[in-house]
C-alpha cells in the first residue's frame, strides 16, 4: 500500500491550484499522506525545454480561450472557487521560498493553502514582497522568520537543489504527482492516480 503522494508543484499554475484543492479529498479515501514538493517551474522548463501552454499558444486565440474556459469548467464542476488572476503569469520565487522554508513545519499547509489562494481566489499579487507579507500577517503566519528565509541564500540554493532534483525524477511541468517512482502529470490525471491507490490495497 502507498504511504504518500509527492506532490511538485510552483503557486503560479493554476492546474497546480486545482489539483492542491483536490488532493487533500484523495489522500483521505485512500488514507495516505501528501508530500508537498515546491520547485521553481521556470527551472523545470528551462531545464526540460518546456513552456506553459499558454505562452506556447499565445498567438492561438481559440486555443488560449479554451484553455481557460477549460480551467474554469474543471472548477465549477467540482464546486470550487477559482478566477483566472489578473496577474497570470506570475513571478513565485519569493512565494515558492517561502513554500521550501515552510516545508516540515506545522504551520507548513496552512502557509499553501493562503498563498495558492490569494492568487486564484482573490487575484493578489504575491509577487511583490508587500503584499506576500500582508498575506502573512492575514493568516497568523511567522512574518519576519518567513521574510529571513525568503532573502536567503541558502533557502534560494535548496529550492534551486530541490528543482533540479524534480527534474532528474521526470518532472517536465506541474502539478506532478507520484506514487513511488509512478509520476502523473496534470489535474486530469487524478482519476489515474486515485486508480493506481485503488490498485495498491
Amino acid at each position: 500500500m502507498a504511504q504518500s503522494i509527492d506532490f511538485v508543484f510552483d503557486f503560479c499554475s493554476p492546474n497546480a491550484f486545482l489539483a492542491h484543492k483536490l488532493l487533500p479529498g484523495l489522500a483521505k479515501r485512500h488514507k495516505v499522506a501528501i508530500n508537498y514538493v515546491p520547485v521553481l517551474l521556470s527551472g523545470v522548463f528551462k531545464a526540460t525545454n518546456n513552456q506553459s501552454p499558454f505562452h506556447a499558444f499565445s498567438e492561438n486565440r481559440q486555443k488560449s480561450a479554451y484553455l481557460t474556459h477549460d480551467l474554469h469548467r474543471f472548477a465549477r464542476r467540482r464546486g470550487l472557487s477559482f478566477h483566472m488572476s489578473p496577474h497570470f503569469p506570475l513571478n513565485t520565487r519569493f512565494a515558492m521560498r517561502g513554500a521550501h522554508f515552510a516545508s516540515g513545519k506545522a504551520w507548513g499547509i496552512k502557509y499553501i493553502n493562503a498563498i495558492f489562494d490569494a492568487i486564484w481566489v482573490h487575484g493578489q499579487k504575491v509577487d511583490e514582497l508587500g503584499v506576500l507579507t500582508e498575506i502573512l500577517h492575514e493568516n497568523g503566519l511567522p512574518v519576519r522568520k518567513t521574510r529571513e528565509a525568503i532573502g536567503s541564500a541558502d533557502t534560494k540554493q535548496k529550492l534551486k537543489e530541490q528543482t533540479k532534483a524534480a527534474v532528474r525524477r521526470g518532472v517536465f511541468g506541474v502539478p506532478s504527482m507520484f506514487i513511488g517512482d509512478e509520476m502523473f502529470f496534470g489535474k486530469n490525471s487524478l482519476a489515474n492516480l486515485e486508480l493506481e491507490l485503488s490498485n495498491l490495497r
